[in-house]
């Protein structure tokens, strides 16, 4: 096993331990502060990751890059506007992850600014410490993009209801099941969404190369 591999494995190991927690606290939290105390109740309401891990969702991450936490139970009844409660809920979890991936991003700019022309830069270590934010960063991406694919039981889903009719939410929650197996056969089998997720992960990822351009700017002025 390379250095690479075993770089891979470590970061896929933080991000079960902690950015998982995230994601799912995102979701609590959010449903919290709009008036649904279910996952509070059950104990969600919490960075603790052993109160969100799932075993054998984080041995799929762990063997494959692709896995899952325990869902957050909600309560959409207990929302002023359920389906608009519903679909925050829902994005607050792909969403910490593009925003956790965008301070990564920082992080790496800075890292790699005052490490510029020094023996640290040139080093391997420098070289593997880049390596962990860039897996760091695009499977946090990964986790985003992924989540908000309209499939049941994913975020994406529940994002897409706030703009449908409720005739076609109850037929999403009557077959999601059904929906779900088939698309992660088609994924995992078939590999039918590796092309289209590759190229989403990557335009997102230079947006944020972009969006961090500030970095660039003012560590070019201090160090320069």
């Amino acid at each position: 096993m390379n250095i690479q591999t075993i770089l891979q494995y470590g970061v896929r190991i933080l991000i079960i331990f902690m950015i998982l927690p995230v994601h799912e606290f995102a979701h609590a939290w959010v449903a919290y502060k709009l008036g649904d105390d279910t996952a509070r109740y059950s104990g969600r309401l919490t960075m603790n990751p052993f109160s969100h891990v799932d075993i054998l969702g984080s041995i799929c991450l762990l063997l494959t890059g692709f896995g899952w936490a325990k869902p957050v139970p909600i309560n959409p009844l207990n929302f002023k506007n359920r389906k608009a409660g519903t679909a925050l809920t829902a994005l607050a979890g792909p969403l910490s992850n593009l925003i956790v991936a965008y301070l990564a991003m920082i992080v790496l700019k800075i890292v790699s600014w005052v490490s510029l022309g020094g023996e640290f830069y040139y080093s391997n270590t420098y070289v593997y410490v880049n390596l962990i934010f860039q897996y760091f960063i695009i499977i946090n991406i990964c986790l985003a993009v992924f989540n908000l694919i309209p499939v049941p039981p994913l975020d994406g889903s529940r994002i897409l209801c706030y703009f449908l009719p409720d005739s076609f939410e109850y037929k999403l929650a009557q077959y999601g099941n059904i929906i779900y197996i088939v698309f992660i056969v088609f994924v995992l089998f078939f590999n039918v969404l590796n092309g289209p997720l590759s190229w989403v992960e990557g335009k997102v990822f230079d947006l944020f190369d972009f969006m961090t351009g500030w970095v660039d700017l003012i560590m070019n002025v201090i160090i320069n």
